[in-house]
C-alpha cells in the first residue's frame, strides 16, 4: 500500500480537514461518558433536576456535533477515496497503453484487466475504511484507555487483558488468511482468463461440440474460487462472534469488580458506568484496528499487484532527442536484423538484410513460423531489434518517436480488428480529418463499398466490439480501408487477404497498385497469388532469407520457394509464368522435399 500512497499528494488539503473532523468526533464520544457520569453522581444521587437538564443539553449537543463529524469524515473519506482510484486507474491504463508487446507478454490481458478493476476496487474499499478508522481507532483507544485509567485505576487491568486477548486472536487470524488473499487474487484472474477464453472460442467450442468439456472447465475454477472465498469468509464467521465474547466478558468482569468498589465505597456508581462506557469504546476501537489488519493484507496483495504495472518500465521507449526525417516515400532498410523474443533460446529472425523502395511492393513469403509477422512487425517497433538497425527514411526507428514513426504507417493486422461504432468512425479511425468523400474512397479501393451500401444505414451503419457482426472478409476489407484512409507512406498488409475469395482479392490488388503509386507496401502472404507480381520478394525459412528477387527468378533460383508455389499452383501455371524459370529436371507436381 506504501507504494501508492504518493498518489494521495493530491489530497493533502481534504486529508488535513478529514484529520481535524477525525479529532472532533473522538472529542465528542470521549466527552459523553464524563456528563453521564456526572448526571448519575450529582444530578440522580444528589437529586439536582438542574445538574441533570445541564448535562443533558450538553450530551444532546456534543452528540449532534460528533454525529456532523462523523458524516462530514465518512463524506470526505469516499470522496478521497473514489478519487484516488479514478486517479490510480487512469495511469494504470495509461501505462498499459504504453507497454510494447514484451510487457503484454509479461502480463496475461485477463490479468491486466483484473488489476485495473477488481484490483483497484479492493483499494478503494480498504481505504475509505482506513481513512475513516485508521486515525480515529487508535486515538480513540489510547484516549479510552487513559480516561478509563483516570476513573479506576484498579480495573484497568480488565481492559488490558480484553486488548491482549483481542490482539493474540486477530494475530492467529492474520497468519492463517494473509496466504489466502494472495491465491484469492490469483483464482480471480485464472478466472477472468478462462472466461475470456471461453467466450472469444464460443464458435469453436459449440462446432466441436465441446461445451461439456469447457463448462467443467469453468465449473473447477469457479469451484476453487468459491471455495477460497468460503474459507477467508469462515474466518471471518469466526472472528465476530469470538471478539463479541471478549467483549462481553469484559463487561461481566467491569461489573463485578465494579460492583465490588462501590460496596466498598471507592467508586462512585456514575464512574463505575462511565468506565464501562470507555472500556467498550477502547475495545470497540481494538475490534476497528484487528479489522483493518484483516482486510489491509487483501488490500495489499491488489495494491502490490497495480504497483507492479504501474512499475513496470515499457522496454521501448522515445529517445531522449528523436529524429524527424523529411518524408521521401517511406524507404525502409533491414541491415543485418537479428531478434529474439523474451526467453527465447534461438533468434526468430537471423542477419536479415533488405531494401523497400518506394513504388514497388515487396513480399514476404515463408512456411508457418518462418517468422514474416515478426519481420513486419518491428518496423512499427511493436518489438525493438536485437542486433542490427531497421531504417526508415535513412533514420533508425529507435531514433525517432514512436508516433512519428507510426504516423507514416498504414497498418492491417493479420487478426482484422475493428472496434464499437459506425463503419464510417472504424475507416476513418486513423484519419484525424478525414471527411465523407475520402471514407468512401478508401472503402471502394477496399472493395469495400458494396457491401457497406447494402447496409440499412450504410456508413452510418453500427459495428459491434471487434466486428462480431461482419464476416471475416468484410472485418479485412474495413481494415485495409482503414489504413487506405490514413494515407500514409508506409503500408504493411500482414496476411490481410487471407479471407478473401479470388476475384475479391484480384480486384483489390488491382485497385491498390493505383492506390500506392509512390509509396512501399510490404505484404506477408500465405498465398503465391497474392505476391506474383510483386517487384521482390523474400522468402524466409526458419528466420533466415532463402532467397529474394522476383517470381520467375526465385522458381529458377530458391528452391523453397518453388517448393511452396509447386504445392498452390498447378505445372501450367508455373510454366506460364516463366517457362525459364522451369529446372530440367522439373517435372509434374512438385511436392515434399523433392521440390527442393
Amino acid at each position: 500500500m506504501r507504494k501508492l500512497f504518493k498518489y494521495l499528494i493530491p489530497y493533502a488539503g481534504p486529508l488535513i480537514l478529514l484529520v481535524a473532523l477525525t479529532y472532533g468526533q473522538v472529542a465528542a464520544n470521549l466527552a459523553l461518558p464524563d456528563y453521564m457520569a456526572s448526571i448519575v453522581n450529582r444530578g440522580i444521587v444528589g437529586q439536582s433536576s438542574g445538574i441533570i437538564y445541564h448535562y443533558g443539553w450538553l450530551m444532546l449537543l456534543v452528540t449532534l456535533a460528533g454525529g456532523l463529524c462523523m458524516v462530514a469524515v465518512g463524506y470526505i473519506a469516499s470522496r478521497i477515496a473514489a478519487g484516488f482510484a479514478q486517479r490510480v486507474r487512469d495511469l494504470a491504463f495509461s501505462k498499459v497503453e504504453d507497454f510494447s508487446l514484451v510487457e503484454f507478454n509479461k502480463f496475461s490481458t485477463a490479468s491486466l484487466i483484473t488489476r485495473n478493476t477488481n484490483d483497484i476496487q479492493q483499494i478503494q474499499t480498504i481505504l475509505v475504511m482506513l481513512l475513516r478508522l485508521a486515525l480515529r481507532a487508535p486515538l480513540m483507544g489510547a484516549l479510552s484507555i487513559w480516561k478509563a485509567y483516570q476513573l479506576a485505576p484498579s480495573m484497568t487491568w480488565i481492559m488490558a487483558a480484553a486488548v491482549t486477548a483481542l490482539i493474540v486472536l486477530v494475530s492467529v487470524l492474520f497468519a492463517i488468511a494473509m496466504p489466502r488473499f494472495t491465491k484469492l487474487q490469483k483464482l480471480v484472474d485464472k478466472l477472468n482468463l478462462v472466461t475470456r477464453e471461453i467466450l472469444t472460442g464460443l464458435r469453436v467450442i459449440r462446432a466441436f461440440n465441446k461445451e461439456k468439456i469447457e463448462e467443467k472447465k469453468f465449473e473447477k475454477v469457479n469451484e476453487e474460487l468459491t471455495g477460497m472465498n468460503l474459507f477467508v469468509n469462515r474466518l471471518m464467521v469466526v472472528m465476530q462472534p469470538a471478539m463479541m465474547l471478549l467483549m462481553n466478558a469484559a463487561m461481566i468482569a467491569i461489573v463485578w469488580m465494579g460492583a465490588h468498589y462501590i460496596d466498598a465505597g471507592s467508586l462512585q456508581i456514575g464512574n463505575m458506568l462511565a468506565f464501562m462506557q470507555y472500556a467498550m469504546q477502547a475495545i470497540f476501537s481494538f475490534l476497528m484496528i484487528s479489522m483493518i489488519f484483516i482486510m489491509v493484507p487483501r488490500a495489499s496483495v491488489s495494491a502490490q499487484r497495480v504497483a507492479e504495472v504501474l512499475e513496470t518500465e515499457a522496454t521501448i521507449k522515445d529517445p531522449e532527442k528523436p529524429l524527424s526525417p523529411p518524408k521521401t516515400g517511406g524507404r525502409v532498410e533491414f541491415k543485418d536484423v537479428t531478434f529474439a523474443y523474451a526467453g527465447s533460446e534461438e533468434p526468430v529472425l537471423q542477419h536479415i538484410s533488405f531494401v523497400a523502395v518506394p513504388g514497388q511492393t515487396t513480399a514476404f513469403v515463408g512456411s508457418t513460423g518462418s517468422g514474416k509477422s515478426t519481420l513486419v512487425n518491428l518496423i512499427p517497433r511493436f518489438y525493438d531489434v536485437a542486433e542490427g538497425e531497421i531504417l526508415v527514411d535513412g533514420t533508425d526507428v529507435r531514433n525517432m518517436l514512436q508516433s512519428d514513426l507510426r504516423s507514416r504507417i498504414g497498418y492491417v493486422s493479420q487478426k482484422a480488428m475493428l472496434f464499437s461504432g459506425t463503419v464510417a468512425e472504424n475507416i476513418g479511425y486513423g484519419r484525424f480529418n478525414g471527411g465523407e468523400q475520402e471514407i468512401a474512397h478508401a472503402a471502394n479501393v477496399a472493395q469495400a463499398s458494396e457491401f457497406i451500401n447494402r447496409l440499412e444505414q450504410a456508413y452510418e451503419s453500427p459495428i459491434s466490439q471487434a466486428g462480431a457482426n461482419v464476416s471475416g472478409g468484410q472485418k479485412q476489407r474495413l481494415a485495409i480501408a482503414r489504413a487506405l484512409a490514413k494515407e500514409p507512406e508506409i503500408y504493411i498488409f500482414d496476411d490481410s487477404f487471407s479471407a478473401l475469395d479470388f476475384k475479391t482479392e484480384a480486384a483489390l490488388r488491382k485497385a491498390l497498385q493505383e492506390e500506392t503509386k509512390g509509396k512501399t507496401v510490404l505484404i506477408v502472404a500465405q498465398r503465391i497469388s497474392t505476391i506474383m507480381q510483386a517487384e521482390k520478394i523474400i522468402v524466409l525459412e526458419d528466420g533466415k532469407i532463402a532467397g529474394q528477387g522476383t517470381h520467375r527468378e526465385l522458381l529458377r533460383s530458391c528452391g523453397v520457394y518453388r517448393e511452396i508455389a509447386s504445392s498452390q499452383l498447378s505445372e501450367e501455371e508455373l510454366c506460364e509464368a516463366d517457362s525459364a524459370s522451369i529446372p530440367e529436371n522439373f517435372s509434374g507436381q512438385l511436392t515434399g522435399k523433392e521440390a527442393v
